[in-house]
């Protein structure tokens, strides 16, 4: 087959990641990058030069608009690897000009933005692949399949647990980066809806019960929210949701913390409990006392969703991963998990760690006894401001019906 046409929106942040992805799949001769655009070029100058865009015949803008208008015609797909707040009107301005689309998740963290976008998806002439990686996990997909086969008992409960450090410099980054609103619109960036949001997708994945690529609603949400650093937006996230057939996801996500990176999902059903890291190993502990142990080896990036893309675009695929529509869940449930916890508590410094990086370039700011207290909640049910945690201060309950007051308690908390 023809090499697909290629265009990227942007060259630095996760971009770089699409460049380098995509200048593999071009020497496979999978793909063929005709353009990108960024507005600060010189910024990129020698980056232009490691991949060698004049010898590719790669065309650079400095205006997305700009670039599509004098390329589309020689277009099959773009990828989108851009700031969140900009998803939406990027995501537009392809489809109007009939190219499918790449999207880096999330979409959006605005439940009324995702539907806008979903009226505009209506027009693709292929449907929209988000970035969650993971889901293209075939272990995972094998999983699933056994969940949805009975094989396990109905499912009873969902835990994530995700501890990650971040450091002040994440912060700094980007203008948009931990804050809640700009301009009067919803930001919402937090370690829930960023950098620990391929998790939370996948758990909603685990519950969905329509098929293999399915995820299930959020009923209700029961939320705390936090924050160490100095942001206006959160850092760490205790909630409990009820999902459409009755489970419960139990969810706590940090970026306050230090030492060793954990992500780690599982699944509690009638007959056994899965456990589930990827990259690292996968258990499954029946309640008859058996156990099934195996190493999950291989991670899912980009150079693995970008060419199932590919395969979509082409007709040899069904459907994209995940689609568009299927990230009403995911943003549901993070904006829900605002409108219960109705404020952010600030963890006082009396009860902080600072230490610098390993590298020296930034300090790191940690929750005293943080991973206790995570491990706390899920084997209690107890939020910090049950278990006795000086810090603790008690968040609330919202509904699926809640969703339309997300702005004004938004706007509370800024």
């Amino acid at each position: 087959m023809k090499p697909l046409r290629v265009a990227t929106i942007g060259m630095g942040g996760f971009a770089v990641s699409h460049h380098n992805v995509i200048h593999q799949l071009e020497a496979a001769g999978e793909c063929q990058l005709i353009c990108t655009c960024d507005p600060n070029p010189a910024a990129f100058a020698q980056r232009m030069l490691d991949l060698d865009f004049t010898g590719r015949g790669v065309r650079f803008y400095d205006h997305y608009l700009a670039m599509l208008d004098e390329c589309t015609g020689g277009l099959d797909l773009v990828t989108i690897p851009t700031p969140v707040p900009l998803h939406a009107e990027m995501h537009r301005a392809c489809v109007e000009r009939g190219l499918a689309v790449y999207l880096e998740k999330p979409p959006t963290l605005d439940w009324r933005e995702l539907e806008e976008m979903l009226v505009v998806e209506q027009r693709a002439s292929r449907l929209t692949n988000v970035g969650f990686n993971y889901i293209d996990d075939p272990i995972r997909q094998e999983l699933k399949g056994r969940i949805l086969a009975g094989e396990f008992g109905a499912i009873r409960k969902i835990g994530l647990k995700g501890i990650w450090p971040r450091p002040i410099s994440y912060y700094r980054r980007a203008p948009w980066a931990g804050r809640l609103m700009m301009d009067e619109r919803l930001i919402l960036d937090s370690c829930m809806g960023n950098a620990l949001a391929h998790h939370v997708h996948d758990a909603l994945f685990w519950a969905g019960t329509g098929g293999l690529f399915s995820w299930a609603e959020v009923r209700s949400v029961n939320a705390e929210l936090y924050r160490a650093h100095e942001i206006e937006g959160v850092d760490t996230v205790f909630a409990s949701a009820v999902l459409q057939g009755g489970a419960v996801l139990e969810i706590a996500l940090t970026h306050a913390c230090d030492g060793v990176q954990m992500q780690q999902e599982w699944v509690v059903c009638e007959k056994a409990t899965v456990h589930y890291a990827m990259g690292e190993e996968i258990r499954i502990l029946w309640k008859d006392g058996r156990v099934e142990w195996s190493v999950a080896e291989n991670n899912v990036w980009l150079n693995d969703t970008l060419p199932a893309y590919f395969a979509y675009v082409r007709g040899l695929r069904d459907r994209p991963t995940t689609r568009l529509e299927d990230c009403r869940p995911f943003v549901y449930l993070c904006d829900l998990v605002y409108v219960a916890a109705g404020k952010i508590a600030t963890v006082p410094e009396t009860y902080l760690e600072r230490s610098r990086t390993p590298d020296g370039t930034s300090e790191n700011v940690a929750i005293r006894d943080i991973r206790p207290i995570v491990d706390q909640f899920f084997a209690t049910g107890a939020f910090p401001s049950a278990q006795g945690v000086p810090w603790g201060s008690p968040g609330g309950y919202a509904g699926s019906e809640d969703l339309p007051v997300l702005p004004e308690v938004v706007r509370r908390m800024v």
